[in-house]
Order: C-alpha cells, then sequence, then structure tokens
C-alpha cells in the first residue's frame, strides 16, 4: 500500500510526440526517477525485452491480474491489446527509495491521476502539430498503413485530453521539451504533498 509520500510520475503523449526519447533522457539524467515497467499482451517487437521494456503476459495472465485486482490501471489500448500499470512494480520502485516513472498512455494516464491524486504529477507530451506527429510516425519505418492511421486516429482523440493534465511540454526542441519535463519533475519532488 501506498503512504502519504510515495510520489509519481506519469508522462503521456500520442504516438510519435516524443515521449519514449523524453522519458529516456529523464531516466539517464535523474536517478531519484525508475522506469516502471507497464504489462502488456501484445507480441514484443524487435529488440524488446520481457521485464525491460514490457512485461508481455498472453491474454489469460493479464486476465487473471486484473481479476485479482493487481493493476493500479489497465486499458484496452488497441483492440485486443491490453496495457496495465501492475502495483507490484509501483511497490518495488518505492522500496529501493525512488520515484516511478510510468510512461503510459492517455486513458490509463487519467486513470492513475485519478488514483494517486496530488501524490502523481502527470506530464501530457504534445508534437507541435499533427502533421509532424504524422511525419515522425512515418519516419520511425514500423507502421503499416493500417496501424498509422489507426495511430493518427487515436492521436487526434486523444490531443483533446491534453488539458486534463497537470501540465503540458510541447516537444518542438527535444532538448528544450528534455529540460522543461526534468524542472517540473524536479519541483514537484521537492515540494511536500
Amino acid at each position: 500500500m501506498t503512504d502519504d509520500t510515495q510520489k509519481l510520475i506519469i508522462i503521456t503523449a500520442p504516438s510519435g510526440s516524443g515521449k519514449t526519447t523524453i522519458v529516456h533522457h529523464l531516466l539517464k539524467t535523474y536517478p531519484q526517477l525508475a522506469f516502471s515497467v507497464s504489462a502488456c499482451t501484445r507480441n514484443p517487437r524487435p529488440n524488446e525485452i520481457h521485464g525491460v521494456h514490457y512485461y508481455f503476459l498472453s491474454l489469460q495472465d493479464f486476465t487473471r491480474k486484473i481479476a485479482q485486482h493487481e493493476f493500479a490501471e489497465f486499458e484496452m489500448v488497441y483492440e485486443g491489446k491490453y496495457y496495465g500499470t501492475l502495483k507490484s512494480e509501483l511497490q518495488k520502485i518505492w522500496t529501493n527509495h525512488q520515484t516511478p516513472l510510468v510512461d503510459i498512455d492517455v486513458q490509463g494516464a487519467l486513470r492513475l491521476k485519478k488514483h494517486y491524486g496530488a501524490n502523481a504529477l502527470s506530464i501530457f507530451i504534445k508534437a507541435p502539430s499533427l502533421e509532424i506527429l504524422k511525419q515522425r510516425l512515418i519516419d520511425r519505418g514500423t507502421e503499416t498503413d493500417f496501424s498509422l492511421n489507426e495511430r493518427i486516429e487515436k492521436a487526434t482523440h486523444e490531443l483533446t485530453y491534453a488539458g486534463l493534465f497537470d501540465t503540458l511540454v510541447i516537444n518542438d526542441n527535444l532538448e528544450q521539451a528534455c529540460k522543461e519535463a526534468g524542472e517540473k519533475i524536479l519541483l514537484f519532488l521537492s515540494e511536500q504533498i
């Protein structure tokens, strides 16, 4: 169980906003942060490692954990693909005297923020425009035409939620976006709850 002093950093963004790059920078720069590995039911991409990038679970294992209330939040992000934050993962990080940094989809981020309230800082990363976001997804080279369209549709919808988060970081200049996110996190961690 969490106590009143355990804090959580939630970072969310539509695909292609640069969230993962910013998260990697923050984890490298601030040793007090630790990456909270999410669970999912999708297949690993090339070079993804179970327990490092995600906990890759079967649908059966994932739904069993739902039934046993092992998730702080979970969501079917894409049709048939569940993602979630395990309570045990957050607790492991707190036990190690670090602050969990959760890199998560928009709906999951809203659920975590609602659950943890003032103990959580939620940061929404936004690309400067939908056109730039689409180009970033194309440049990745990992999307089919179908998945690209699915991600753009989802991004368009997710952008409507940006105002529900504690703070917004526009990733127009990566170095500046990383600096801004880091400053907001340090300020939050220094505050009393």
